[in-house]
């Protein structure tokens, strides 16, 4: 063979290597990135697709309009009227800076759009689309507006739910932003140290304090043969580590029923030992913390590593919501949920329908069973311990005058060196219509000094209010 032949040879092979790792690119980039590069808040394309569709009105669940579009100069302009009170729900959809929130997440929808980008450009061929549908929330405008003022001045987070249909009445996260000076704000907002692009009660992850004995609590009922009587002394030692109740009270002879009542920390690191890991894992597993929460916006994962190398101190730790344990505020109010409605989870919904331009429905969300986080005895048990708590324990600032309210409150520790403020909770306890979860970031003071009297108001109005 001469040099000739091999170098045409070699020139051959290179070719087909470049074409065979063309082919490959192609296919990776078709299966694995086309759709997310096509749904890109910042693919120019889709932009440029949109400019000729008047995008949909977002609506709260009474038809208030929250977010809508007219035509202005031969161009649409997108209209937020109440500013930041939606900013983390609703979001925005900015040429400069993208999409967020419900514009992001339902943005085909609020187009009229197919996802499929070949039928999509058919469609258009045979029928242009000239509007989209518009968004029907489960939001409650009003109770949105009261739960913000309730948190106003602080950093922290509200949800209110529907512990039966999974339906969110509010869900505020401080601080928020302006969506309507977002051009003017945008550096002041993206820079702002107290991070208020961030969804607190979706995105952030919390050491959830004494409102994890909930699932202790469960996970104690579940396990055979513990005793759940103690003798607290204000203080034990485990595997080295001291652990205190709060201001070092001694509590005396208790059962678990006390122990939630008073929050008594001792216990619960004592028992959780006895219990194991193994058992308090599969108890917050079932409430959805490891899990994946589906949800109309992102949401991140809680988090209770009990298949890691957990020693002594860890579980119980874990066992008072310290240690390697982080929950979102959405979590948290499925946890009460799941306790109000007899053990089962519903999954979290904030669009209640999709609706066509001629006023018909295209789309309805309905309730659906994500997990079965205890049985319903166990549920029922946890309730009267509950109620018992607003009653004579921690969380008696939640209590509403004849109405009986199920809670715990939690005061979590931080590398901060100031304590979270918590309070997690449902109402009326026999036939629940609202459940609730509060944080108030680095309070540095007791969950049931300042949180609980938040959910308190948020439950009277949904209960006074909410009819549907």
């Amino acid at each position: 063979m001469n040099k000739e032949t091999k170098r045409i040879i070699v020139v051959l092979v290179g070719f087909c290597l470049m074409f065979i790792s063309l082919i490959v690119y192609i296919s990776y980039f078709q299966v694995f990135k086309a759709e997310a590069v096509k749904n890109n808040s910042y693919n120019k394309r889709l932009w440029i697709n949109e400019e000729s569709i008047l995008r949909g009105s977002i609506l709260d669940r009474n038809h208030k309009v929250l977010a809508y579009s007219e035509k202005k100069d031969d161009l649409y302009k997108r209209y937020y009227p109440y500013g930041r009170l939606y900013s983390h729900i609703i979001g925005y959809s900015y040429r400069e800076y993208g999409k967020v929130g419900l514009e992001l997440q339902y943005n085909n929808a609020l187009l009229n759009i197919n996802e499929n980008a070949a039928i999509n450009e058919i469609k258009n061929l045979v029928i242009p689309t000239t509007e989209g549908n518009n968004l029907r929330l489960t939001i409650d405008h009003e109770l949105q507006n009261k739960a913000r003022g309730l948190l106003k001045g602080k950093k922290g987070s509200i949800v209110a739910m529907n512990p039966v249909t999974g339906e969110i009445y509010a869900m505020v996260s401080l601080p928020d932003f302006d969506v309507s000076n977002l051009k003017e704000d945008w550096k002041e907002i993206s820079e702002n140290p107290n991070s208020p692009l961030v969804n607190r009660a979706t995105q952030g992850l919390y050491a959830p304090g004494s409102t994890f004995k909930i699932l202790t609590t469960v996970a104690a009922l579940g396990t055979p043969n513990l005793d759940k009587d103690y003798d607290c002394v204000g203080s034990t030692k485990i595997n080295g580590y001291i652990f205190k109740d709060y201001q070092g009270k001694a509590h005396g002879h208790i059962d678990l029923k006390q122990a939630l009542v008073k929050s008594c920390n001792t216990y619960f690191t004592e028992k959780s030992i006895e219990i194991g890991k193994e058992k308090m894992g599969n108890v917050a597993d079932k409430f959805l913390i490891n899990g994946d929460i589906p949800f109309d916006l992102p949401t991140k994962s809680s988090q209770y590593p009990y298949k890691g190398n957990l020693d002594k101190t860890d579980i119980a730790a874990s066992a008072i919501g310290q240690g390697k344990v982080l929950v979102t505020p959405l979590n948290m109010a499925l946890v009460a949920s799941g306790i109000a409605n007899g053990g089962e989870i519903v999954k979290p919904i904030l669009v209640k329908e999709i609706i066509s331009k001629n006023d018909k429905v295209m789309k309805s969300y309905n309730t659906e069973v994500l997990s079965q986080g205890t049985d319903p005895i166990t549920a029922e048990k946890v309730k009267e311990m509950m109620v018992e708590v607003v009653k004579s324990g921690t969380g008696t600032n939640a209590r509403i005058k004849n109405i009986e309210v199920a809670g715990k409150t939690g005061t979590a520790e931080n590398a901060s060196g100031k304590s979270h403020a918590w309070f997690v909770g449902f109402a009326p306890a026999k036939e629940p219509k609202v459940a609730v979860a509060v944080i108030l970031e680095e309070e540095g003071s007791t969950g049931g000094k300042t949180a609980a009297p938040i959910a308190r108001d948020i439950m009277i109005h949904v209960i006074n209010n909410i009819k549907d």
